[in-house]
C-alpha cells in the first residue's frame, strides 16, 4: 500500500462562542478542554467588561464539535456556548 494514495482525514474548523464570568481562570480552563478534546487552536479573540467574558475560539480536528461543546458548558463559569461550523479542509 501506498502511504501517499491514502485519503487524509478532513479536518473541519469550528468557531465557538464562549460567553463566561470574568474570573481570571476562565481561559486556562477553557483551553485545557480544547486540548484535551482533541482539538487544534487555530484562533482566539477574548473582550471583557465588568459583566462578562466573551471569548472567540477557532478550533480544528476530525472530531465533531458536539465533543467539544457538550465540555464547556460543563464549565462552572460558562454561561453560554455558541458553535457555528465551517468547511471542512483537507491537510496537505
Amino acid at each position: 500500500m501506498n502511504p501517499h494514495t491514502l485519503a487524509q482525514p478532513a479536518f473541519t474548523q469550528h468557531t465557538l462562542h464562549i460567553h463566561a464570568q470574568p474570573r481570571p481562570e476562565v481561559m486556562e480552563r477553557v483551553l485545557r478542554v480544547v486540548r484535551h478534546r482533541g482539538f487544534a487552536l487555530c484562533a482566539l479573540n477574548m473582550e471583557q467588561d465588568c459583566q462578562q467574558l466573551r471569548i472567540t475560539v477557532t478550533v480544528e480536528s476530525v472530531r465533531p464539535i458536539q465533543q467539544l461543546w457538550s465540555q464547556l458548558v460543563k464549565l462552572v463559569d460558562v454561561s453560554r456556548v455558541d458553535a457555528l461550523e465551517q468547511q471542512p479542509r483537507i491537510r496537505a
